[in-house]
């Protein structure tokens, strides 16, 4: 017996070096809506997916050296995921592929299967827009451009 069956993960949190910078990016460059600020704690909070469905708070810890990096997957649409990259970039952002490697367009991780594109925050914190697709799972495939996914499944 489980104490609650799990519906989904609602809240996560981040530490950021600065506060300011971070609410910038989240804000001004991912268009996330600030839900909640006080200063007197450092902390902010984001709505994801609207208010009442998901949130991130952002935690301010200033300087230290020995700054957590984290990883974090927003789910979104896939024609978002696949207009991502010239979105990000426009906004000074490199997109990335499964491996932090550069990339024009998303990758496709095989045995979800999902559409995935990386990127990272300005405290390196590795952030992903990911959509699940409609396909079957194919763990053969391993990780492959969305391209090269679709070829795939169409011949």
């Amino acid at each position: 017996m489980t104490a609650a069956a799990v519906q989904g993960l609602f809240e996560t949190h981040l530490n950021v070096r600065s506060l300011d910078a971070s609410i910038a990016f989240y804000r001004d460059c991912l268009g996330l809506d600030l839900a909640y600020r006080l200063d007197e704690r450092r902390v902010a909070f984001f709505w994801l997916g609207g208010r009442g469905h998901a949130m991130l708070g952002l935690w301010e810890t200033g300087t230290a050296p020995n700054a957590m990096r984290l990883h974090l997957a927003f789910s979104c649409e896939v024609d978002e995921v696949l207009a991502a990259p010239r979105k990000l970039r426009a906004a000074g952002i490199a997109p990335l592929g499964f491996f932090g490697e550069p990339v024009d367009e998303p990758v496709v991780i095989g045995w979800m299967p999902a559409v995935s594109l990386y990127f990272t925050d300005p405290d390196g914190h590795l952030l992903e827009y990911l959509a699940m697709l409609p396909d079957e799972p194919q763990p053969a495939a391993g990780i492959v451009a969305y391209s090269d996914w679709c070829k795939a499944r169409s011949s």
